[in-house]
Formats: C-alpha cells, sequence, structure tokens
C-alpha cells in the first residue's frame, strides 16, 4: 500500500510541476527524446547520438517519425521534448500558442531542384506539377522566390505535396516535373538518371533557413544545465559532421538507409558548420511567410529564437 501511495504521489508532483519526458530516468540519467525524419538535414543529430553514448549528463533517444505532420503532433503535445522540424512548422505552432524555441539549424543549404532532364530553364516549369513536402516550408519559399526571379507566378505551376520519398518515384513516372526537398531524396532521382540539377538552394536564396533543432519551452525551463550541455554537444556534433568523412556517412546511413554512394554524393550540398539562427536571415524568412501569406504574423525573432544555447554550455 504504502509503494501505492508514494507511486501516486510521485506521479501527482510530475503533472503538478509539468514535468516533460526529459524526466523519465534511463541508466541513471534523464532521457531527452527528440524526434527527426531519416533525411540527410538531421545529420548533427545523427552524429551526436553516437558520440553522446558516454556523456555523464543525459540519455539522447532519436524518435524516427515518417511525416512532418506527425512529428509535429508528437512535439506540440509533448509527448518528445524537441525535434529536428521544418523551421516554418515550428513558427506556425509557435503563431498557434505553442511554446516552442528554435536553438539552433539543421544545416545551411543543401536543397536542390530536381526535374526531368528535358527542363533545363525555370522558365518550362508554366503548366507542369511541381512538387513540394509541405507548403509551411523552404522549399515553398524557395519554389515561390525562384519563379518570381524567373518572371512567372505560383499560380503558373501546379504545386502539390508529396511525401519526401515517394518524390524520385514520382519524378521517374511522370508523374511531377520536378520537385525541391530535403536531402538525400534530390540526389537520388539523379543516381537513377530520372532528374538533373536545375538550381540550387543557394543560387535562389543565399542562407536560406530550412529544418532546425527546436525544444519545447517546458522543457528548457525544467532542464535548463541539460539544456545547455544538449545543445552544446550539438553544436559540436555539427562540427565534426561538417568534416563529411565515412563516420559522417556511416551514421547518416544507419538513419536513412539509403546507398553509401547517394548519400556522399548528396553532402556536396551542404553544410553543417556555423548552425546559429541569423536574425537577418530569420526575419527575412518571417517576410516570405508573409508575402505567400502562410502567416499572419510570424514569432519575433526574440520570442522564438535562443541563439545563446548553442554556444553555452557549462
Amino acid at each position: 500500500m504504502r509503494k501505492l501511495l508514494s507511486i501516486v504521489i510521485m506521479l501527482a508532483i510530475a503533472i503538478l510541476t509539468g514535468c516533460s519526458t526529459s524526466e523519465v530516468q534511463k541508466e541513471g540519467k534523464p532521457t531527452i527524446k527528440i524526434g527527426y525524419l531519416p533525411i540527410t538535414h538531421a545529420a548533427p543529430l545523427f552524429v551526436q547520438e553516437k558520440l553522446q553514448q558516454k556523456n555523464a549528463h543525459y540519455k539522447l533517444e532519436l524518435v524516427k517519425f515518417s511525416s512532418w505532420p506527425d512529428l509535429m503532433d508528437a512535439l506540440n503535445t509533448g509527448r518528445i521534448d524537441g525535434a529536428s522540424v521544418l523551421i516554418q512548422l515550428a513558427m506556425k505552432a509557435k503563431e498557434l500558442g505553442i511554446d516552442l524555441k528554435a536553438v539552433a539549424l539543421g544545416h545551411r543549404e543543401g536543397n536542390i531542384v530536381v526535374t526531368t532532364p528535358t527542363i533545363t530553364k525555370v522558365e518550362q516549369l508554366k503548366g507542369q506539377t511541381f512538387a513540394i513536402p509541405n507548403k509551411y516550408s523552404t522549399h515553398n519559399l524557395l519554389l515561390h522566390t525562384m519563379l518570381k526571379q524567373h518572371g512567372l507566378q505560383d499560380s503558373d505551376v501546379n504545386v502539390v505535396e508529396l511525401m519526401p520519398a515517394e518524390m524520385p518515384a514520382a519524378l521517374s513516372e511522370g508523374r511531377i516535373a520536378g520537385y525541391i526537398v530535403a536531402e538525400p531524396f534530390g540526389t537520388v532521382a539523379l543516381a537513377l538518371k530520372k532528374g538533373s540539377v536545375l538550381m540550387k538552394s543557394d543560387e535562389i536564396w543565399k542562407n536560406s533557413i530550412d529544418c532546425g533543432l527546436v525544444l519545447r519551452g517546458d522543457f528548457i525551463k525544467n532542464n535548463k544545465k541539460i539544456t545547455q550541455h544538449f545543445v552544446g554537444d550539438y553544436a559540436e556534433a555539427g562540427e565534426v559532421a561538417e568534416k563529411k568523412d565515412a563516420f559522417l556517412q556511416q551514421q547518416i546511413h544507419i538513419y536513412s538507409p539509403v546507398k553509401p554512394e547517394i548519400i556522399e554524393q548528396s553532402l556536396q550540398w551542404i553544410s553543417y558548420d556555423h548552425l546559429t539562427i541569423s536574425r537577418q536571415e530569420y526575419e527575412k524568412l518571417g517576410i516570405g511567410l508573409q508575402e505567400m501569406k502562410l502567416a499572419k504574423e510570424p514569432p519575433s525573432y526574440d520570442e522564438f529564437v535562443d541563439a545563446t544555447l548553442l554556444t553555452k554550455k557549462e
């Protein structure tokens, strides 16, 4: 009876204090649950999971999702403590009242516009079907910007949302004329010789913000020192990932099981150093979302971004 009473009291305290999932102990350490999709853009997490296995401060548990809506549902409801996610989805959740903080970029650049080999100019996309992963994504903004730069409007192209893994097949089967999405799915079409690179993201919008490391506000509040260690380790993992060596390729292959040669080629588009979220680029992103009517009033930089944690490690 006493044991049962103790359990009830502990559960009541956890509910009243708003404990996050990190309070669950594994091997005597708090566990941090971070969601991800199996894409190259989440590589710093894959590296960190390997490097932190002997970390004395926390246990990192990566939770795989197959779609952004599923991941965001878990993040918004507190079933995970954070995620590597399309930063626009997190901004939208913040706009709707979910307490989230973006603490780092997932990567820099790393997006390519892939089209059928017969399309060699942006203007040829007029009247064609083009795929993006989500309307709340940098990929959608990149498409919008690219079309605008070449005298086209969004309405000139039939834009559809597809699962990233479905895009190479859709291109190969002629269901779409092109797509832009997180790696390695762009490179997959190149390896199959079914697609070619029309443009790279840095040719459209240099330093565009795409995926970011986002944490729940209650997790940060309840686990300040652990958060500092975790984000500091994440920054170090980004530096290791930037070497783009066999270790990185092996880690990506564990979480994104595509052929090693595809991973190696996809890494040429992407960078993992300097993962601080720039105020200037963030505000530019917010303006783009408003221009496309994807956000009425995006959260301000100070409301949504905490860039201090990336370098603060006690």
